[in-house]
């Protein structure tokens, strides 16, 4: 018997529990009960009265209420997770889940930090006690190793190798990969980790006052405090620092695969991105490849004032 959506929304949650990370397993019961709710408001409560245009009506109705294309695209993804655990359990067919397509979301440049500005950032947190130690620490690790926040607040102790300069991190999907730390990162780490050990009542590497594990929030509160405290720097989202990070990697020659790779990015598109350039950037590259823009060549034709 084909159960009703609701039924159908717990069993998915309850299989995400074991499969997915925490916050994924929010995320997902915030957008499906969002989605179950929409659809009993319009009299689909059994799962086989579901239909693709149900969804693209959920969807039309988000965008139509100002939803980000972004928060949608998330929103159908989720969606069709969800159908996909339904088509496998035989409750509907495996068609329903596949003719879902995500609106193409709007191609926004990510916002970063320029080098001298991510270095005034970080050059500017000094001092010797705990919280002075630990943003330095946190920051540097940030910009140093590229990771999400989700990932950074979840990193322990077991998951540092100093001495070799490594970091093992979970990502998406509880994707495991390694990220580099480089060595700026590896002091202020050393500096930090034994004020740490004496507070800590937790295997966390970043922690609380209290001794107990940074949140995201806790994270994007440092950043906004010390960005506050550096005159005329621009303000940034927590994630601007992996987008500093990413687009200075490329302008330094990293290429696009290890980039990828660093980040944690399932597909190479999702890195791309981050090939974008300052137009002083593309300036220089042309004046300085192209035979005919070259200033100052002594290849120059002359000017004829005579035609």
């Amino acid at each position: 018997m084909t159960p009703s959506v609701a039924d159908a929304v717990n069993a998915f949650l309850h299989d995400a529990e074991l499969r997915f990370s925490p916050r994924t397993v929010r995320s997902y019961r915030q957008d499906l009960h969002a989605f179950r709710a929409w659809l009993a408001d319009r009299g689909v409560h059994r799962l086989d009265a579901l239909s693709t245009r149900d969804v693209r009506m959920h969807a039309s109705d988000l965008l139509a209420n100002g939803a980000a294309k972004t928060s949608v695209a998330r929103r159908l993804s989720c969606i069709r997770t969800f159908l996909r655990f339904c088509a496998k359990q035989g409750w509907i067919p495996p068609a329903l889940a596949e003719q879902i397509r995500r609106p193409k979301p709007d191609r926004r440049l990510p916002r970063y930090l320029h080098e001298e500005e991510v270095a005034a950032l970080l050059d500017h947190v000094r001092g010797d006690d705990f919280v002075a130690l630990r943003d330095r620490a946190l920051l540097e690790f940030l910009y140093a190793t590229g990771v999400r926040v989700s990932e950074c607040v979840q990193l322990d102790l077991g998951d540092l190798d100093l001495s070799a300069g490594f970091a093992r991190v979970l990502g998406k999907g509880g994707r495991e990969r390694y990220v580099v730390v480089g060595r700026r990162a590896v002091e202020a780490l050393q500096r930090y980790l034994p004020c740490r050990d004496r507070m800590a009542r937790c295997p966390a590497v970043f922690i609380n006052r209290r001794g107990g594990r940074l949140t995201d929030r806790s994270v994007r509160r440092v950043l906004e405090r010390r960005i506050q405290e550096v005159p005329g720097l621009r303000a940034i989202h927590v994630h601007g620092l992996r987008h500093s990070f990413a687009t200075h990697m490329l302008n330094g020659g990293a290429d696009l695969r290890s980039v990828q790779e660093l980040l944690g990015h399932a597909s190479l598109s999702s890195t791309q991105i981050y090939t974008h350039t300052s137009r002083e950037q593309l300036a220089r590259a042309y004046y300085a490849a192209h035979p005919r823009a070259r200033r100052g060549s002594e290849g120059r034709e002359s000017s004829d004032d005579g035609i």
